[in-house]
């Protein structure tokens, strides 16, 4: 199994037995800048910042911690009594295992189903306290619930839960996991220690019957993907990269500017490897070298001894070859006449069956002429050219109407999907059914209208006697005598009277109501003019120097403005519910036609398709009808074929076999007059051979003779015998000098006087050849188990010393390929790893404020030493105005320019490590070295890169960058420990700002349920 996280990111994390870390769970958010601060006993050292972003690299598999050599750094995270709570070790007890657990979800998860509430419980006594959202104090919950988080699977939203258990004693580290979201979850930590064993023993095995452990976290988890790049500080970790950000950027080398770079992309473990293969290169170069001393030593000593069994060996050799050859003479000489007397038996033979032969071939050859003459292959020719005309013609006929057919039926099917798509509006209904429907709905629509429009028109008039009634109390009677060109006052307007008198509520003792509120001032003089005017207002009342006059009558008390806009008001309020409801009506109505006259295009396509599949059907008999006659006339044709084929091949080879065989008759007849030739001349041979006389020189039969040379090699086969003869002389001498290279050499007395016997002639020679040979033989066999001893012992060490320099060799060489390729692979992989650097360096620069930044880095020659590691010096760059070139790092300018580009290049080194995945970039001692003026721009510029490219930035700080980090990061982390006493952390405080601030509450409360820890917004 490998890459079981998949595309999900980190969205808590929590620690068990890990440093003096509390054990709540932590929120993270994924894609932002994550700040941890702390607050120990005194300052924010002590805290466990360190601790907790070490545990989170560890947990994404961040390859500084050595995975591949089982990890064992990482045990040092655990919790350490003495180191934890000083005098208190003797209370508490060092953790031999803890837990590092973190909780993965998909990407771009901002909502979360919040988990069940807790069941209430009853105060209990001595409970912990802790500040609320609000900064109440508050009660922590106790519920007895000890289970995992979200017993029910769906509600995990395709979260994982990865366990490493972190032991003291190999392994180190072991790693289970789980779909969904199991936490520890106690009401203390004490309880939440004993829960994370339980879990973890109810976890399955993640490799069968045992655990995934250090060397396959990486793979395991994230399919060898890079998911953590990290600076750490040497409390947690043994070898440290060089920070970019602790130090002004200008006062690094670039060496060290490399070793960075290298640290945060990987490169340096893969420069370690390159170093190991040269060093292991250098090792095997030199036991090759000390084993070729060795050998060249011994055998200068054992040269001239060899050299004299050598000769001597030779000399065996070439005596047992003159032999030999001398043998090979005698049978050459048999076995050439035995040869050739058969060669010239198996003519004779043969020129005697050769007569035979065409004597009974001429006879055959007349009577198979005569035979083919007499057949009738003409006649049945002709038939079968006229039968297989006839046919062909009939199947074009058909080919012809069947593409008519199929092109009519195409046509007809690509007219179908159309209707069907329309037939489905006409929901079963036939055309004169619909068509009723739209006459009906069209109705209905007509009806509507005129309903709304006299809906509007009572929504005009009741609007307008609102806005009348609003006018004031004697505002109709005010109207009405201005139409008539009265000039007039209401009475309350002309009078000045006290507050109190106008709100009196005694009847006839204050100024409200009727007649006051009505009554209007005119002139004496138009008094009767006014009255003509207000006789449509019954109840009316005139002031004037001549009395009070009070116009017509009416039924009951009149009311006053209050009441007449009361009413008017809901006249009002009246009619815009019913324009409302038929404006309601008004759109139904319109959909309804609007779906009748869907429904009637569907009901005259369901017709249309009816006959287009009546047509079509016709169609689709007509091509069965075809396509059986067709294949019915197929095989006929065939046939017909075959025949009218093989009986113009019969009659075409007919005539070419009979011309043939006249041909055949005539050479038939000119061999029978030629082997009756040959036979005479080759008895006459065979006569003049003496093969008697040979088998006796040689020693035995002509088989015999003839095995012995089958048995030589190809290329002595062909030798004559005259040719062996002289080969086997040269062989004899050139043994004796071997044997005898000195001129006084002292010679044995038989080989001596043989030696003075053979001189003289060529038969004498011959003669005594095979004497001479054994005695030279002889002498030989005496010295050769000597020599053969000697040999052993001398051959056994020279074996073995090569065997040596051999292995020696072959593992130099394989180690000096082994590097060069591993160096070119590495150089290949650190170029386009820094160019890939250099690329986003660019982008950073350019989308947040730059002018252009790149990398400049050569590639340097592998160094000679073994034990030197391969130096590379990577020079930064950029732009300081627009157009302008390119100015290295080590330039002077200002801080702020400096603290800027420190940030985009380590943001760009971890961009190009990611492989396009998500990311986590951890950093302790976060902005230790950026000024003060600049300290919020740059670690907001860690929020926005963060938040741009998918990378969350998790950075540790002191007390003096937390006042520029809390307001510029996306996420705030503060780990609390009051006392030294105090083995464990408090509960931490998390903060989520801006758009984050509701997601970290929902993680808290997808991750957390009812455990102390602060989520303050």
């Amino acid at each position: 199994m490998e890459n079981v996280v998949g595309d999900r990111v980190l969205i808590a994390v929590q620690a068990v037995n890990i440093s003096r870390l509390s054990t709540h769970p932590v929120p993270t958010v994924p894609g932002t800048l994550i700040v941890v601060a702390g607050a120990g006993p005194k300052d924010s050292n002590g805290a466990g910042k360190s601790s907790f972003i070490a545990s989170i690299t560890a947990l994404l598999g961040d390859e500084q911690w050595r995975f591949a050599s089982g990890a064992k750094a990482v045990s040092e995270l655990l919790f350490n009594a003495e180191l934890a709570s000083g005098a208190g070790a003797r209370q508490w007890a060092s953790a031999d295992h803890g837990y590092i657990v973190g909780v993965f979800g998909p990407p771009g998860m901002d909502s979360f189903s919040p988990p069940p509430a807790p069941a209430p419980v009853e105060q209990v006594a001595g409970q912990d306290l802790t500040l609320t959202e609000e900064g109440e104090e508050g009660e922590e919950d106790s519920a007895e619930d000890s289970a995992e988080l979200f017993e029910v699977p769906d509600t995990s939203g395709g979260a994982i839960t990865v366990w490493l258990k972190v032991n003291q004693e190999a392994p180190h580290l072991e790693i289970r996991w789980r779909e969904g979201v199991h936490l520890a979850a106690s009401p203390s930590e004490a309880e939440r220690v004993a829960r994370a064993d339980e879990i973890w023993a109810s976890l399955p095995r993640s490799a069968g019957k045992r655990d995934v452990v250090a060397r396959d976290l990486t793979k395991v988890l994230y399919g060898d993907r890079v998911r953590c790049v990290s600076f750490l500080s040497t409390s947690v970790r043994s070898k440290v990269a060089t920070n970019l950000l602790s130090q002004p950027l200008n006062e690094i080398s670039p060496e060290r500017v490399f070793e960075a770079i290298a640290a945060l992309t990987g490169l340096d473990a893969e420069l370690e490897q390159e170093r190991e293969a040269r060093r292991d290169e250098h090792a095997k170069r030199v036991r090759a070298a000390q084993a070729a001393d060795r050998l060249a030593e011994f055998e200068v000593e054992s040269k001239a001894l060899l050299g004299t069994f050598d000769r001597r060996d030779q000399a065996r050799v070439r005596l047992a070859e003159a032999l030999r050859c001398w043998r090979g003479r005698q049978a050459r000489k048999l076995a050439d006449a035995a040869a050739k007397d058969e060669l010239l038996a198996a003519d004779l033979g043969r020129h005697r069956a050769a007569g035979e032969s065409a004597a009974e071939a001429i006879a055959l050859v007349k009577a198979e002429i005569t035979t083919l003459r007499e057949d009738t292959l003409d006649r049945q020719v002709s038939q079968a050219r006229k039968e297989l005309a006839a046919l062909q013609a009939r199947t074009t006929k058909l080919d012809a109407d069947r593409a008519v057919a199929e092109n009519s039926a195409d046509e007809l099917r690509a007219a179908i999907p159309a209707l069907e798509e329309t037939r489905r509006f006409a929901d079963g209904r036939d055309v004169p059914a619909a068509e009723g429907e739209l006459r009906e709905a069209g109705l209905r629509l007509n009806q509507a209208l005129k309903a709304l429009g006299v809906a509007d028109q009572e929504v005009a008039s009741a609007r307008a006697a609102l806005d009348d009634a609003e006018g004031g109390p004697a505002a109709a009677q005010l109207d009405a005598l201005s139409a008539a060109g009265v000039g007039a006052t209401g009475l309350l307007d002309a009078l000045d009277v006290a507050e109190q008198a106008r709100d009196a509520a005694l009847p006839g003792g204050g100024l409200r109501g009727w007649p006051h509120e009505h009554a209007v001032i005119v002139d004496a003089a138009r008094l009767g003019e006014a009255a003509r005017a207000l006789a449509g207002l019954p109840g009316s009342v005139l002031v004037s120097a001549a009395g009070v006059s009070v116009v017509g009558a009416f039924d009951g008390v009149a009311t006053g403005r209050e009441a007449r806009i009361k009413a008017a008001g809901q006249r009002l309020n009246r009619a815009e519910d019913a324009q409302e409801s038929a404006a309601a009506v008004v759109r139904e109505a319109e959909e309804a036609v609007a779906e009748a006259q869907r429904r009637l295009e569907g009901a005259r396509a369901g017709v249309r398709l009816a006959e287009l599949e009546d047509r079509l059907a016709e169609r689709r008999e007509r091509l069965v009808g075809l396509n059986a006659a067709i294949e019915e006339l197929a095989p006929k044709v065939a046939e017909a074929e075959r025949q009218a084929g093989a009986l113009d091949f019969r009659a075409r080879t007919r005539d070419m076999e009979i011309e043939r065989l006249d041909g055949r008759r005539q050479r038939h007849e000119s061999e029978r007059v030629q082997a009756r030739e040959q036979e005479a001349k080759v008895t006459g041979e065979r006569e003049a051979l003496r093969l008697d006389a040979l088998a006796a020189d040689w020693g035995g039969t002509v088989e015999t003779a003839r095995e012995w040379i089958a048995a030589l090699a190809e290329e002595e086969r062909a030798r004559a015998a005259e040719e062996w003869w002289r080969i086997a002389e040269r062989h004899f001498d050139q043994a004796l000098r071997d044997t005898f290279p000195e001129e006084d050499a002292e010679i044995p007395e038989e080989l001596a006087f043989l030696l003075s016997e053979r001189g003289g002639s060529t038969a004498r020679e011959q003669a005594t050849f095979a004497a001479v040979c054994g005695a030279l033989a002889s002498y030989l066999r005496g010295q050769e188990e000597y020599e053969k001893h000697q040999r052993r012992q001398i051959e056994a060490q020279v074996v073995s010393r090569q065997r040596d320099l051999a292995a020696a060799a072959r593992g130099a060489e394989e180690a000096a390929q082994s590097t060069a390729v591993h160096r070119a692979a590495l150089t290949a992989a650190i170029k386009a790893r820094l160019t890939r650097v250099a690329e986003e360096f660019e982008k950073l620069d350019t989308s947040y404020g730059g002018y252009g930044a790149t990398l400049e880095f050569p590639v340097p020659p592998a160094p000679a030493d073994p034990e030197q590691r391969w130096q590379w010096r990577v020079t930064p760059k950029w732009r300081r105005g627009e157009g302008q070139g390119f100015v290295p790092y080590n330039r002077r300018a200002n801080t702020a320019l400096m603290d800027e580009k420190a940030v985009k290049l380590v943001c760009a080194a971890a961009i190009a490590s990611s492989g396009g995945g998500h990311l986590c970039l951890v950093l302790d001692e976060l902005g230790r070295n950026l000024g003060k003026e600049h300290r919020r721009e740059a670690v907001a510029l860690f929020r926005r890169i963060g938040e741009t490219y998918g990378i969350t930035v998790i950075g540790a700080l002191q007390d003096d960058m937390e006042p520029y980090a809390i307001d510029a990061c996306g996420q705030y982390v503060k780990l609390r420990r009051s006392s030294d006493a105090m083995p464990y952390n408090e509960p931490p405080v998390i903060v989520g700002h801006d758009q984050h601030a509701e997601r970290v509450r929902s993680l808290a409360a997808y991750v957390d349920r009812g455990q102390p820890v602060e989520h303050a917004v």
